[in-house]
């Protein structure tokens, strides 16, 4: 993409909407792809925490450790996220600033 037509705010934006959309946006193809990668997987580990304490609470208890793996894979997934998507909103603003 054209480095004259990128804005900081959209770039931060789109990061918001899904992390890595806004290095996308930037023009940082590989970097882009590989935390929409990271991101997918978080929220998958965070989905598979989810389930497995749902089944816990539903009386579906599958092993006996079951709400403490799922607790700290819902843990897992959610920091991940969190952190990933505070860092992939900066990281997008400030290149998209500095490449203006």
């Amino acid at each position: 993409m054209n480095k004259d037509r990128t804005h900081p705010g959209v770039a931060a934006i789109l990061s918001f909407i899904f992390n890595g959309l806004g290095q996308i946006y930037n023009g940082q193809i590989k970097k882009g792809l590989f935390i929409v990668f990271i991101s997918t997987l978080s929220m998958l580990i965070l989905i598979a925490g989810a389930i497995l304490i749902g089944l816990y609470l539903y009386g579906k208890i599958i092993f006996s450790a079951q709400i403490i793996y799922g607790f700290l894979l819902f843990s897992i997934g959610l920091i991940f996220i969190c952190i990933l998507g505070i860092w992939s909103i900066f990281d997008a603003y400030n290149v998209a600033e500095r490449d203006r």
